[in-house]
């Protein structure tokens, strides 16, 4: 993969993670200025990655659209089933490149979806074997294990730019 391969993807995850809440909209211009270092430029991107972290909480909203547009990416809107979709996805990306716990995926997307993201249903019910493991036969190594393949199967590419 190419940095800018990398860098769409990681801009693309950010979005999708900002508007899901899980991320401060500071993260995502740093994406936009990791964008624009790794060859990606367009005139929305310049003015995204130019906001200061106090402008980040209340600009970029009104540049996500038109930003993630000139890259033929997508813009999520909050509580959309896409957006949700994406946002798993991207936790899932997290975690299998170390920046979550399997623990804190399962926690994370149980805690924001319940069982009602039929994407990441399996994930959800993997944070209920979690709390069950002191009273069956199961150990945590094996759990981590599921967690992380379907992680690998969540994380996989889409048809969609997210």
């Amino acid at each position: 993969m190419t940095s800018t391969e990398a860098a769409t993807i990681a801009l693309q995850d950010h979005a999708a993670l900002c508007t899901a809440g899980e991320i401060r909209a500071s993260d995502v211009v740093t994406a936009a200025c990791d964008a624009l270092v790794a060859g990606l430029d367009t005139p929305s991107l310049r003015v995204l990655a130019a906001c200061t972290r106090a402008e980040a909480d209340y600009g970029i909203h009104d540049l996500f659209p038109a930003a993630l547009d000139e890259l033929g990416l997508t813009f999520y809107p909050v509580a959309s089933e896409p957006g949700q979709e994406a946002a798993a996805r991207a936790l899932a990306r997290r975690m299998l490149v170390g920046e979550l716990t399997p623990r804190e995926l399962t926690f994370r997307i149980h805690q924001r979806y319940g069982h009602e993201l039929p994407v990441a249903e399996r994930l959800a019910e993997l944070d209920d074997e979690y709390d069950v493991l002191p009273y069956g036969d199961r150990t945590v190594d094996q759990v981590d294990a599921e967690v992380r393949a379907e992680g690998r199967r969540l994380a996989e590419p889409t048809d969609s730019p997210g």
